[in-house]
């Protein structure tokens, strides 16, 4: 609960004064939760002998201001007319009789800011006492998330490595012979782009500058293309520079794999038959 300025309690306890109520330093005004103070106990009815409490003026309409909440002005102009009155009536629809009470009207020259006077210590703004919390991160910790996930991937590839190894036969040929030149004679496939590139340019162009400059848009791409997102469509150029290097030396590979025959010369398998082993 914040604490009551100093000011405040000086002015309550002026007011407490005039009323003629018990002025104890240990008795501290409370302050409601939703910023309108809490009404002090009625004083003591005044002497019998002097007829009625004067009332307030009702011409003295306090002025209409955006800072004082309407439910506390209704409730200041309920309260003027009860004293008026001389009783006032229950809250709530309980049931009993009307319980009457002769309060005294405010003492003249005690106002709060603006001539107001209704007896409230401080009006607080529900947004001012909140706490400040941090904004909720899309996150999630590398352990279990990632870490499970990027286990499972190893194992399902060890799993199938294993089960092709078992399967597809690759025994390894005899040793060279330099009198007896195998024709056609193939790198391993996955060199296969690269040799079909020497047949169509200068080995200084085939084997350094296309694939220097097609390895150097890769790593380029993510300085170039800086969107975060891991969306298809919003990653493009990154997308695109990925797949026609990847679609290039696909195609060079299977041509060298199934459509080069002996001499390394250009056939149609269905026709002269496929010179291509694992």
């Amino acid at each position: 609960m914040a604490e009551v300025p100093e000011h405040l309690l000086k002015r309550s306890q002026e007011r407490r004064q005039a009323l003629g109520l018990p002025t104890d330093g240990d008795a501290e005004t409370p302050v409601a939760a939703d910023g309108g103070g809490a009404t002090p106990p009625p004083p003591p009815p005044p002497p019998t002998g002097g007829g009625d409490t004067p009332a307030a003026d009702d011409a003295a309409e306090e002025p209409s201001d955006s800072r004082i909440p309407a439910h506390l002005l209704a409730r200041s102009k309920k309260r003027r007319t009860t004293l008026a009155g001389g009783e006032d009536a229950p809250e709530g629809g309980g049931g009993g009789g009307t319980a009457t009470a002769v309060i005294a009207p405010p003492v003249a020259g005690i106002t709060g800011p603006g001539g107001h006077t209704q007896r409230l210590l401080t009006v607080v703004k529900s947004g001012s006492i909140q706490q400040t919390r941090a904004e909720a991160q899309d996150k999630v910790h590398t352990w279990p998330h990632l870490v499970v996930i990027e286990f499972a991937s190893m194992l399902i590839m060890t799993a199938a490595l294993t089960i092709f190894s078992a399967l597809v036969r690759a025994p390894l040929l005899g040793l060279a012979d330099f009198n007896r030149t195998p024709n056609p004679s193939k790198a391993p496939w996955y060199f296969l782009g690269l040799q079909e590139l020497l047949t169509m340019f200068h080995p200084m162009v085939a084997g350094v500058t296309i694939p220097g400059v097609a390895l150097g848009l890769i790593a380029l791409a993510p300085f170039i293309d800086k969107n975060a997102s891991i969306k298809p469509t919003d990653r493009k150029f990154a997308i695109a520079i990925f797949t026609l290097f990847l679609m290039m030396w696909a195609v060079l590979v299977i041509i060298g794999s199934f459509f080069r025959g002996p001499g390394f010369n250009f056939v149609f398998p269905w026709n002269d038959g496929i010179f291509f082993e694992l």
